[in-house]
């Protein structure tokens, strides 16, 4: 035992005196043996503890603050209590000195049997003995550390402390310069906001503390060893901005000034903060600022160059509408969602009659990121905007213009279909002539761009089970089967292709009906390698395909697939007759239609059966047959 106790004053000797760093670890190494404990080192380190030197009292604390940062697991209970105390007593010791205390103090607040009650001790004395701010980067970066740690593991104890503790943060967070001190303290705010720690009459000042970083400019250095980057620090100060509503009051002016100055990065971060501070307030936090916010929004949407500032733009009037919309109203509270709709569709709804103008879209963004923010939102909005769309599209012949028109009542229409219920009395029922009136007017229109328009609208109107008839459904059939086999723009009619392929999901017996006997007769019709019909103004091989492709598009019912599936089978069959590299082309086309119908068939258990009795077989067999007739490798590689 005395040899080891000598061993030990020679490293402490040599740590101190000698200036041999590497000595902490063989005294660490040697508390972690059992050669001696962490009192004796404190025993040994007696007299330079004792120096008038505080540089030769810091190498001391240093040396106890290194073996502790290795062996605070191992430390029991009063080992650590003895430790506190004479840390808390070091704290007011030079200054030089305060480093390697607050490394001890760090240690010690790692331990799990630290001493209950010792927490608040600890962290007044921090609070009361050392100016955080006048200390070095890592020394700073140790604070936080150090209360991070009890925030994790002393909770109760910390909120005893009251309103003092956030208090204390404040002054040691203020004027903090380093990103990555700032990341650790946002946190900490963060967690002081989230977990209900008291802030009692200071919750400006905590404000005010971190939003001075707001908007955050921070361009980390070339190569920089840390990672730290920009957008971490813009996510953990939002995160501390957003967390309360008690900040509304001084974040909801701020956001308005910073989306009101010229720089770019500031609206797009106000924006993005005004989105995620929406979803902890109520109308109550938004009420003295909403007209503020949707001057400051609509002008960024109607004037800015930038399509993400319109975009984060529109977020946040989305945000907004949905906040309101979520607020519980009381029998006397004002119904500010009806007034913020209002002031919208006041500045907003005459730029709908002016097609050919530069706001148009603008208005028409604005009014549907509202609308899409609830069931409410949506009826006050769509209930006011249909009826002038349906008047504005009968008012213009230009198909440009009413390409337009289509385009903004197809936006509606599908904010309907998400929010209002089939059967509301005041939802699209009330529309629905007009509707199809306009629709069936535009499909037929000479204007390509606007057939496209349409077959989205009708996909829309059409998905609505038992919204339009069963007659409309029939013309909606038509015209679709119309454009596949007529068409002669190629996009016009890949839409008419997917539409029927969402609606027949729907309204399988009308396309069973109707759609597939018109596809089936047109390919009896058109021979695989025909001579094009001059009087046709689709080439017949485009026919050809187009039918393939569509009959393949609407297998998305059992009795559909069991009308299909034989019809694309004959063509395989036929090809098999017809020799040439056309011939291999055509087969791949019709395999290519097979294949589609396959993926399609995953959905239904049924129609999975049904193709595996039937196309399976069936293509074995002409493989089979090809084999025998020396013409295998063409149809194994086709197959």
């Amino acid at each position: 035992m005395a040899e080891a106790q000598e061993s030990l004053w020679g490293l402490v000797e040599e740590f101190v005196s000698g200036q041999q760093d590497s000595r902490a670890a063989e005294v660490a190494a040697g508390v972690k043996d059992g050669a001696f404990t962490v009192l004796q080192v404190v025993e040994a380190l007696g007299s330079c503890l004792a120096s008038p030197e505080p540089r030769t009292r810091g190498r001391g604390v240093q040396l106890l603050s290194q073996v502790l940062l290795q062996c605070y697991a191992n430390l029991k209970e009063k080992e650590v209590e003895v430790l506190v105390v004479f840390y808390e007593n070091r704290l007011k010791d030079h200054h030089v000195i305060t480093p390697h205390v607050l490394q001890g103090l760090k240690a010690l607040s790692m331990s799990v049997v630290f001493p209950p009650g010792l927490v608040v001790s600890v962290l007044k004395s921090i609070f009361q003995e050392v100016h955080v701010q006048s200390l070095m980067q890592l020394d700073r970066h140790t604070v936080y550390r150090i209360i991070t740690s009890f925030m994790n593991n002393r909770e109760e104890e910390l909120k005893s402390l009251g309103a003092d503790f956030t208090f204390g943060f404040i002054q040691v967070m203020d004027g903090e310069k380093d990103p990555r001190n700032l990341l650790v303290a946002f946190q900490i705010v963060q967690n002081i906001i989230t977990k209900n720690y008291a802030l009692g009459p200071f919750v400006e000042e905590l404000f005010e503390v971190t939003s001075c970083y707001f908007p955050i400019d921070f361009t980390p250095p070339p190569s920089d060893p840390h990672g730290i980057t920009r957008e971490d620090l813009i996510l953990g100060l939002r995160a501390v901005l957003a967390s309360t509503p008690r900040f509304a009051e001084f974040l909801l002016p701020l956001l308005i000034e910073k989306m009101d100055s010229d720089v770019q990065s500031a609206k797009v971060d106000a924006l993005q903060t005004l989105t995620a501070a929406c979803a902890t307030y109520e109308q109550k936090e938004l009420k003295e600022f909403l007209s503020g916010l949707w001057s400051s929004i609509r002008r960024e949407v109607f004037q800015t160059a930038s399509d993400r500032v319109e975009a984060e733009g529109l977020a946040a009037l989305h945000a907004l509408s949905y906040c309101l919309s979520r607020s519980v109203l009381g029998p006397d509270s004002e119904d500010l969602l009806d007034t913020f709709l209002t002031n919208i569709l006041q500045d907003c709804k005459h730029h709908l009659c002016e097609p050919d103008m530069k706001l148009v879209w603008p208005s028409a963004k604005l009014l549907q990121a509202a609308a899409g923010a609830s069931p409410r939102a949506c009826l006050k909005v769509t209930s006011d905007v249909l009826p002038l769309l349906l008047e504005q599209y009968n008012q213009h012949q230009q198909s440009s213009h009413r390409r337009t028109i289509l385009e903004m009542t197809l936006g509606f229409l599908k904010l309907q279909s998400k929010w209002l219920p089939e059967d509301d009395e005041n939802g699209l029922s009330r529309f629905k002539d007009p509707l199809c009136s306009m629709v069936f007017s535009a499909v037929t229109d000479p204007s390509s761009q606007l057939h496209q328009v349409a077959v989205k609208t009708l996909t829309v109107l059409g998905a609505h089970q038992g919204f339009l008839s069963s007659g409309d459904i029939d013309l909606v059939v038509d015209h679709l089967t119309r454009l596949i086999l007529e068409e002669t723009d190629a996009q016009s009619c890949q839409a008419a292709i997917e539409s029927s392929g969402s609606l027949a999901r729907v309204h399988p017996a009308a396309f069973t009906s109707r759609m597939v006997p018109q596809l089936c007769s047109r390919l009896q019709t058109v021979p695989m390698e025909g001579a094009d019909n001059p009087a046709s103004v689709v080439p017949q091989h485009s026919i050809w395909q187009r039918c393939l492709e569509a009959l393949a598009a609407v297998s998305t019912h059992y009795s559909i697939v069991q009308e299909t599936v034989p019809i694309l089978l004959d063509y395989v069959r036929q090809s098999q007759k017809v020799q040439g590299e056309r011939s291999a082309e055509d087969v791949v086309t019709v395999c290519k239609s097979l294949h589609h119908v396959a993926v399609l068939c995953q959905e239904n258990a049924e129609s999975l059966c049904y193709y595996h009795q039937k196309v399976v077989p069936c293509l074995l067999s002409l493989t089979i047959q090809a084999a025998m007739q020396g013409n295998a490798t063409f149809w194994i590689s086709v197959l």
